[in-house]
């Protein structure tokens, strides 16, 4: 076995990953290392892989002063001592979230708390990372001992570099994420979108789990060729990923019966057994068919969430925060609150469903109904102008209903004068109930 045997159980390995040809990596075009990444090029080489993994963290912009290998090696005593780690509580942090094994033998299963343990001493600034017990157990394979892990994990959570979006550590980032993953969904992913409305009363409690798809259900071989690819490209993979598993997810479970109540757990089984329906090699080929949004876009469409998350007090993570949440985004659509001569209350929630996550967060205001204020479009407009984002419903003589989501202020249809054809965002749809 090579150098990087020491926390693996190989008994629990596929056999396939313990080849010991002699293929090295020596590109250092961007473009070409994201194919090779993507075509699993040292995923078939335990020994390549853990060296590409080393060359590839090494090469992240951090922070000038930065934990490394001997950082470890004099705090981990201070704080482990002579106990057992597992008698340790982990820290807040990490959410009770799964600490997977990934076939680890028993001395890695430990390493990985005592490396949580000494990450919350140098990193106080982290207040929520659900992902890092997957991170820290997945690198352990690629590592020669838990001092050299605790340094790669220290440059992923370090990584100074703006556009380079790694790890969320703060419950104000991973909440976003949860919302942008929604929004994403509702436009890549209808069809499922759609099963998720109709058997779940709430959506968004179903894509907070998105990152536990990955990090915590997902294979050790999947999950292994996810890193590869995201070392490279950042981020934006793991967007892609989940939608490809809740692609797959639909595909297999449509049509069978579902309870709202299990939804979660059904989506997560899917995950932990995707090796019976789903390759590695095919997960990746069909979440890099997805025509998604540039990195700018998402980045954007992150921060705006992040906003609304802000405007509305939700930063922090709180025993109540989440029925808060909950409560914001409903607030409208229920039965008590809700009155409407166009659609239902489960219409409106399939509506409601439909639009950017974060704008669901707020408790929508009648501006304009022909009942009250007639069927002038020059009243219509006088009421509307000033507002944004606006939810336009029509119900014509034959019964139907249709509408507009329009993302920005009516006022902009007068921004270029008579010369402006079209006005709005890529966010705005109609759409018929």
């Amino acid at each position: 076995m090579d150098e990087y045997s020491h926390f693996v159980d190989w008994d629990k390995m596929d056999v396939s990953v313990q080849s010991q040809d002699t293929k090295e990596l020596t590109c250092t075009d961007f473009n070409e290392l994201k194919q090779l990444a993507r075509q699993g090029y040292w995923a078939k080489n335990h020994s390549l892989r853990a060296k590409v993994y080393h060359k590839l963290i090494s090469n992240i912009p951090c922070r000038t002063v930065t934990p490394d290998a001997n950082v470890y090696r004099d705090i981990v005593v201070k704080i482990i001592g002579k106990r057992s780690s597992s008698s340790l509580p982990l820290p807040e942090f990490v959410d009770n979230s799964l600490i997977p094994t990934y076939c680890l033998n028993a001395e890695g299963v430990g390493a990985v708390r005592k490396i949580i343990l000494c990450i919350a001493n140098q990193f106080p600034d982290i207040s929520f990372c659900p992902a890092l017990p997957s991170v820290i157990a997945l690198l352990l394979h690629y590592s020669k001992d838990e001092a050299e892990c605790f340094e790669q994990v220290c440059r992923i959570l370090a990584c100074n570099d703006p556009s380079k979006r790694l790890i969320d550590q703060t419950f104000l980032a991973f909440e976003s994420s949860c919302m942008t993953f929604g929004d994403l969904v509702n436009k890549y992913c209808q069809a499922a979108h759609k099963l998720m409305v109709a058997v779940s009363e709430d959506v968004l409690e179903v894509y907070s789990d998105w990152q536990r798809w990955l990090f915590g259900e997902l294979p050790m071989a999947y999950i292994a060729r996810v890193f590869d690819v995201f070392l490279v490209e950042g981020y934006k993979v793991l967007y892609r990923v989940a939608l490809a598993l809740l692609k797959f997810f639909h595909k297999v479970r449509a049509g069978q019966p579902m309870e709202s109540d299990s939804i979660q757990q059904d989506i997560r089984a899917f995950v932990r057994d995707i090796a019976k329906s789903v390759s590695p090699e095919r997960l990746l080929e069909k979440a890099f068919a997805i025509r998604l949004f540039s990195r700018k876009e998402i980045q954007l469409l992150q921060m705006a969430n992040e906003k609304a998350l802000q405007q509305k007090g939700i930063t922090v993570k709180q025993k109540s925060c989440l029925l808060m949440f909950q409560q914001n985004v409903h607030l409208a659509v229920h039965a008590e609150n809700f009155k409407s001569e166009i659609v239902s209350v489960k219409e409106m929630r399939d509506i409601w469903s439909w639009i950017p996550e974060r704008f669901a967060l707020c408790q929508p205001l009648l501006l304009f109904t022909t009942l009250e204020h007639g069927c002038s479009l020059s009243r219509f407009y006088s009421h509307s102008e000033g507002h944004e984002p606006t939810l336009l419903l029509i119900k014509t003589t034959a019964k139907e209903v249709c509408g507009a989501y329009l993302s920005t202020d009516w006022s902009e249809r007068r921004r270029g004068g008579n010369k402006l054809s079209f006005f709005g965002t890529g966010e705005c749809f109609v759409f018929r109930v």
